[in-house]
């Protein structure tokens, strides 16, 4: 019988769980089983229910209370690994997270080709953290909201609307327009932001949007 690595995805972000899962399946295939998680509550629930190997966990969830939630699980929880992936980069936070036992910390901004290097290391038992502790995150910052003030007022609506995970038909519904016009403005949408694909841009928008 074949033993898969079961990794918990924490994040209250149905599209960020859904990047992150659509990353680990194309880097590690079926040697992987994954599991979803949108609240605190939930993950300790799966946390207690049985074996995980690896938890990526947002800072930012229903229930969290950023790095104090993190020093109860790993209280709670000694054994399975913790990565963090967060829109909080703040230098601070990272020392902090580091300090309080995570294993990594890997930056919402971050490429997506980093997921893949980030949970190998985790998992061979080593430390996975940005390379340098302040200034990079808001240069990546900067461009980024460059980039989505180059965006037209409809490109924006329909940016936002991919944050929330709606697919096309949904948008020109709503947008009174056609789907054809929206799966256009998508297209360029994807160009403006230099990214390949509507769950990156909605990454993207879920970091500048989240409250």
């Amino acid at each position: 019988m074949t033993i898969h690595t079961r990794v918990l995805i924490g994040d209250d972000h149905p599209m960020v769980r859904r990047a992150l899962r659509e990353a680990l399946t194309e880097s590690f295939g079926s040697s992987f089983e994954l599991i979803e998680a949108g609240t605190l509550g939930s993950v300790r629930e799966f946390l207690e229910a049985g074996r995980v190997d690896l938890l990526l966990l947002d800072l930012q969830m229903p229930g969290m209370d950023a790095t104090l939630s993190l020093r109860a699980l790993r209280s709670d929880f000694p054994a399975v690994p913790i990565l963090i992936v967060s829109a909080m980069e703040e230098a601070r936070v990272i020392r902090q997270a580091m300090e309080l036992g995570a294993s990594g910390f890997l930056p919402k901004s971050a490429p997506f080709t980093a997921i893949s290097d980030a949970v190998s290391a985790v998992l061979a038992g080593d430390l996975w953290f940005p390379q340098t502790t302040g200034g990079s995150s808001d240069v990546v910052d900067d461009r980024l909201a460059a980039r989505i003030a180059d965006l037209t007022p409809q490109q924006h609506r329909v940016f936002l609307m991919l944050a929330q995970g709606k697919p096309n038909k949904e948008i020109a519904y709503e947008l009174d327009v056609h789907e054809g016009t929206v799966k256009a403005h998508v297209t360029q949408i994807l160009q403006k932001l230099g990214v390949h694909s509507r769950t990156q841009a909605a990454l993207v928008a879920e970091r500048f949007t989240r409250t």
